[in-house]
């Protein structure tokens, strides 16, 4: 699935990353808990509602490249900066975690477990 059929599908914003919604992805995690981030073994699709400077941090020490914050969480310019430094895409959409997961998991999007 591409990013540009997720920024569709969630009715969302790109905050920063417009020009990679090219990109193709597979697989999404869904957590508030960087704790569990930082276990990841690939590279999946973060989908979060915690919306700081942590969490960009965190998905660049995890090599995470796409964050959707969801219930309308909007980055702040800082984590904007961070981000860009870091080469992701950042997706903003008023969907619940919980809706959001749904519509991807139909869409075709598989769990990392």
């Amino acid at each position: 699935m591409t990013l540009k059929e997720i920024v569709d599908k969630l009715g969302a914003t790109v905050p920063l990353g417009a020009e990679k919604l090219g990109m193709e992805v597979e697989h999404a995690f869904a957590s508030d808990l960087m704790s569990d981030v930082l276990t990841l073994k690939d590279t999946p699709v973060l989908v979060t509602g915690l919306c700081n400077v942590q969490t960009i941090r965190t998905c660049d020490m995890a090599n995470l490249d796409v964050v959707i914050f969801v219930r309308n969480k909007k980055p702040t310019e800082d984590m904007i900066e961070l981000a860009e430094d870091n080469d992701m895409v950042l997706i903003c959409t008023a969907y619940s975690m919980f809706k959001t997961c749904g519509i991807l998991y139909q869409a075709g999007m598989k769990p990392l477990y």
